[in-house]
């Protein structure tokens, strides 16, 4: 397997973090590594998100990368922060270059048969399909799989533990992406921790 297939096969779903105060980082982590979900995602999408990662890799057992990477610069300052992995909701040429000299592992965002083809271009071979729901949900990802036997995806956004186990019975799926593992706002430890264990759960 690959390194980025090496992650997706680690748990079923892959939570997508956006989280805006570094306190939170490391009980978010905790819970999440402790409920089974131990490749954790966390977005470009607040100030704090490099400080979230630093801090996160801080938590044994955590394996911590950033999404929301849009371009090289932002490549090169999760790739200072420590992250494991990135996630980016589309692609470009010039990220993909970049991303693949540098040689972390990658899941590129991808959308309709033209965004699968550059990847392949690049080498690449497993995807986040983004934005899954808004995207035509399981019938498009199943239509635009077809042609490319080689693929596989992480299906992503507007997935919920009920939908999840529907997308993760495609032969095309390896995981999910899922936001809804943690609430925004301080986090509930305990709750966390259960959801994490009914998101691992689905595996079975």
């Amino acid at each position: 397997m690959t390194p980025i297939e090496q992650l997706m096969a680690k748990a079923p779903v892959i939570p997508v973090l956006v989280i805006d105060n570094v306190a939170h980082a490391v009980p978010i982590a905790e819970a999440l590594v402790a409920g089974g979900l131990p490749v954790l995602e966390v977005t470009l999408r607040t100030a704090a998100a490099l400080d979230v990662i630093r801090a996160m890799k801080q938590v044994p057992g955590a394996i911590v990368g950033a999404g929301t990477v849009l371009n090289p610069a932002n490549l090169d300052a999760v790739l200072a922060a420590g992250a494991e992995f990135i996630v980016s909701p589309g692609l470009t040429p010039k990220l993909g270059e970049a991303a693949v000299a540098s040689g972390i592992p990658f899941l590129p965002g991808t959308a309709n048969a033209g965004d699968i083809m550059l990847g392949l271009d690049l080498g690449l071979t497993r995807f986040k399909f983004f934005p899954a729901e808004a995207s035509g949900g399981i019938a498009a990802l199943k239509a635009i799989a077809a042609p490319f036997g080689m693929a596989k995806f992480c299906p992503t956004g507007g997935i919920t533990l009920a939908t999840a186990p529907q997308w993760l019975a495609l032969d095309a799926v390896l995981c999910v992406g899922g936001s809804w593992l943690v609430p925004k706002g301080a986090p509930d430890v305990a709750a966390i921790t259960a959801a994490a264990k009914a998101a691992a759960a689905l595996a079975g």
